[in-house]
């Protein structure tokens, strides 16, 4: 068993692929600065993996310690009602699983101060 911790970003998920490079960019950046972790993408629909398929790939490959980061600005009826259910169906899928599911990204106040900073920097047009 791989004693590599894991983390999957969890999105929403689009028809336009070139909706997912941001977070193609923070999955990259999130491996450049924890080569000790296994960080994979997952999305609720619409595109691929799905959070069950990251959770099952990784569980297969012997990570069972997995955080789990919603990459959402707030906590709508997705991070509230599916994600936790989605995180159930996980955990009983893959018993010994240790699955944590942390605060929609955006409830952060050091993301929130990133994205008040970039606003600013619009403002005086950098």
């Amino acid at each position: 068993m791989s004693s590599k911790p894991g983390i999957v970003l969890f999105a929403h998920g689009s028809r336009d692929p070139r909706w997912a490079e941001p977070f193609e960019r923070l999955r990259d950046k999130l491996s450049a600065r924890r080569p000790d972790a296994d960080v994979r993408l997952a999305f609720l629909e619409l595109m691929a993996p799905n959070l069950g398929d990251a959770v099952a790939t990784m569980a297969s490959q012997g990570t069972f310690d997995i955080t789990l980061v919603p990459v959402f600005l707030g906590q709508g009826g997705h991070v509230r009602r599916d994600l936790p259910a989605l995180a159930d169906a996980c955990r009983a899928a893959h018993p010994g699983l240790e699955l944590r599911v942390s605060a929609a990204i955006g409830e952060d106040d050091t993301v929130l101060d990133a994205l008040a900073d970039y606003c600013g920097r619009m403002m005086d047009g950098d």
